[in-house]
């Protein structure tokens, strides 16, 4: 993606902002709403592939602006037809998407900073160091840019939605609204280690589904795992969940990654129970996917339809996912590009 000092990427701009750049650079406002429908659904690199704009409006384009969007510089693709792709920003941070296909549904799972500064026990994104924030426009370019349709989109790659909450709100909104990719906030969900502050924003400022990373429903447990329950306890995104008014429907969920012997015991069975009862929070169980190195394992499948069955039958949605992708690290917690894998031959 070229980027210079005095050309601006219009991908991750809104309308109204749009129409001020367009304005300062002496082009005719009028064409902001058309330009991102070029940009956002048919995926423009070049404003020479317009054909329903002024020659000489492109022309003033070419000189003050870049599309933002960019291809993948790299991709492996799994057994099991999961595909990962690797992107690198004009500055030089990579990230990682993951496209799954799954009969008639289709996720792509993006990516919002290049590496993690929450430091989870369990994930290899935040293993490999911190890099950087992601705007908007590299986080939507991860969905525009790819060879493959979708039906769902989830914050759920490299990064902490909640720690980069400005640009990832405008990214939900590009996604979503009429205007941009027009994908509907029920098809979009943002997953978070639970940064209070910035889970309010979600729920105020959009109206995606969000899910939060739990992994244990014991405080002191949990922050073994996730160093961010010291600073924000997952009671406070439960309570902020719980009080939400939800005549628009959407979905809460947490995640519950079940290690062996660590997280999968009745005792944790029924807390869970006693947190979410009533709630209408559903429970997601995923594999656990060990680092190299790592002595623990997963629970196994029985376990995990097990812990499945007894919430279903006390009254709470649950459901299991399966692993996709983890023969091309591309499983939840295994995204962790380096640089050095990127630049070799």
């Amino acid at each position: 993606m070229e980027r210079t000092l005095d050309r601006i990427p219009i991908a991750g701009s809104d309308p109204a902002a749009l129409q001020a750049l367009l304005a300062c650079r002496g082009i005719d406002p009028k064409h902001a709403r058309r330009l991102l429908y070029w940009i956002c659904r048919r995926g423009i690199k070049s404003f020479a592939e317009i054909n329903d704009i002024p020659k000489k409006v492109l022309e003033a384009l070419e000189e003050g602006f870049i599309t933002g969007l960019s291809s993948p510089v790299d991709s492996e693709v799994s057994a099991d037809g999961s595909v990962k792709y690797l992107y690198s920003t004009p500055g030089g941070l990579l990230h990682e998407t993951v496209w799954l296909p799954d009969g008639k549904r289709q996720t792509v799972c993006i990516s919002v900073q290049s590496g993690c500064r929450m430091g989870c026990r369990f994930c290899a994104t935040g293993h490999n160091g911190w890099g950087g924030n992601l705007t908007a426009g590299e986080i939507i370019n991860q969905v525009i840019s790819l060879p493959h349709g979708f039906t769902n989109i989830v914050l759920m790659g490299m990064g902490e939605p909640g720690d980069n909450i400005g640009e990832v709100i405008r990214a939900c909104t590009i996604l979503t609204a009429e205007w941009g990719l027009a994908a509907g906030s029920g098809r979009v969900t943002v997953s978070t280690v639970g940064v209070t502050p910035s889970v309010k924003r979600l729920i105020c400022e959009t109206d995606c589904n969000i899910t939060l990373s739990l992994h244990s429903p014991f405080p002191d447990e949990r922050l073994g795992v996730i160093p961010a329950e010291a600073i924000w306890p997952f009671r406070e995104t439960l309570s902020l969940m719980q009080e939400y008014d939800n005549r628009r429907k959407r979905r809460f969920t947490v995640a519950y990654v079940m290690i062996e012997g660590k997280n999968d015991s009745d005792s944790h069975l029924e807390e869970l129970k006693r947190l979410l009862s009533g709630t209408g929070i559903r429970v997601n169980i995923l594999p656990y996917h060990p680092a190299e190195g790592d002595s623990e394992k997963s629970s196994d499948a029985a376990t995990m339809m097990r812990f499945k069955h007894l919430l279903v039958t006390s009254g709470i949605g649950a459901s299991v996912r399966r692993s996709r992708g983890t023969d091309i690290s591309a499983g939840c917690g295994m995204l962790a590009k380096k640089k050095s894998e990127a630049e070799s031959p």
